[in-house]
C-alpha cells in the first residue's frame, strides 16, 4: 500500500503517526511524508537538493513535531519512509502529489475548525477529502480522558 502522510508539524501530525504505527503493517506499507510550505512562508527560495533547506528549518522551529522527527518515528517502527517538502497551495499540492505518486490512501490531520472560522478559512482536510483521487483518512486528536469520580 502506498500511503501519503500530509503533515504540518502539529499535534495532529503526531497523532497521525501514532495511528499509522498502530494500524498499518510496516512490511506492506510504503509511506511518503509530505510537508507543504505555503508561498510567502519564507523569503528564501526553495533549495530541494539539500536535506534540510533553510526555509524548512526556520518554519519547523515553531512546530512541535518536525517532518524529520515524524519520519524518524515511522522508520523506528519499521516503515519505509521518504520525505518530501513541496511549496505551493496546501490543498492542491497534497492532491497533485497523491496523483503523481499514485497514492492508495492519504492520511491527514484535522484541526477540527468549526462554525464561522471553518467557513471563512476553509478546511485543508475537507478539501482533500472532496478532491482526492483515493481514499482519505482524517485523523482527529483523541478526546481527553474523563477523570474517574
Amino acid at each position: 500500500m502506498k500511503l501519503l502522510l500530509a503533515v504540518d508539524g502539529s499535534e495532529y501530525s503526531q497523532e497521525a503517526v501514532s495511528l499509522i504505527t498502530a494500524h498499518f503493517n510496516s512490511s506492506t506499507t510504503e509511506i511518503r511524508l509530505l510537508h507543504v510550505l505555503s508561498p510567502g512562508a519564507s523569503s528564501t527560495p526553495p533549495q530541494p537538493a539539500r536535506r534540510n533547506p533553510p526555509e524548512i528549518e526556520e518554519i519547523e522551529k515553531g512546530v512541535p513535531f518536525s517532518a524529520e522527527h515524524l519520519a524518524d518515528a515511522l522508520r523506528r517502527a519499521g516503515f519505509r519512509v521518504d520525505s518530501a517538502v513541496e511549496t505551493g497551495e496546501v490543498r492542491s499540492t497534497i492532491i497533485d502529489f497523491a496523483v503523481s505518486w499514485g497514492a492508495d490512501l492519504i492520511v491527514i490531520g484535522s484541526h477540527a475548525h468549526e462554525g464561522l472560522s471553518r467557513f471563512l478559512l476553509g478546511s485543508v482536510a475537507e478539501s482533500v477529502v472532496r478532491h482526492a483521487p483515493c481514499s482519505v483518512l482524517v485523523v482527529r486528536r483523541p478526546a481527553p480522558k474523563a477523570k474517574p469520580n
